[in-house]
């Protein structure tokens, strides 16, 4: 199975079948697809129509493609996994801006490469950025990377649901299917 497949697999799984609950911001859902995002895509039809494959075509092209993943997938898998689930959770621009901040964080001042710029698009500058520092961290540098973009998306979690209360129903979900 390629690294989109298993991506593809592990975020509707979390993210099930139709959805429609009043108090998730989200609105109508289906596979963690929300309506505005398939009406964007030319799906007319009620929500709980939506199939797998539409859903796996929105993902490839909206979330996937957009983030360049198979590029990062082809320096870690798990990187690109964690990028894609984070940018369905939390949206593309924060994936990306994620996974920038965190390579800029631990370049140690531009020694090791240069700053990037936080503009949450997954670039060249950015993939050689993520390979420098893979050179120089090896696998001790993914395991630290995938706690820094969990760290982002938790503080995440908990600005939401200090600016939104009725996030807390769906914060220990979050936390516990997603910051993993």
């Amino acid at each position: 199975m390629d690294v989109f497949e298993q991506a593809l697999k592990h975020t509707i799984g979390i993210e099930g079948e139709f959805s429609n609950d009043p108090s998730d911001s989200g609105g109508a859902t289906k596979w963690g697809i929300t309506e505005s995002v398939a009406r964007a895509f030319g799906f007319a039809g009620d929500m709980r129509d939506l199939s797998v494959p539409m859903a796996k075509m929105i993902y490839r092209q909206n979330y996937w493609n957009l983030l360049k993943l198979d590029r990062v997938g082809e320096l870690s898998e798990d990187v690109a996994l964690e990028v894609f689930d984070t940018a369905v959770n939390c949206g593309v621009g924060f994936a990306g801006k994620s996974l920038q901040r965190s390579l800029t964080a631990f370049n140690r001042n531009e020694k090791d490469y240069q700053d990037l710029v936080v503009d949450g698009l997954i670039g060249e500058m950015t993939v050689t950025a993520f390979r420098a520092y893979l050179d120089k961290r090896g696998l001790d540098g993914e395991t630290v990377l995938l706690r820094a973009l969990n760290g982002l998306q938790g503080a995440r979690y908990i600005r939401l649901v200090e600016k939104r209360s009725k996030d807390e129903k769906y914060i220990y979900g979050w936390f516990l299917n997603r910051v993993t």
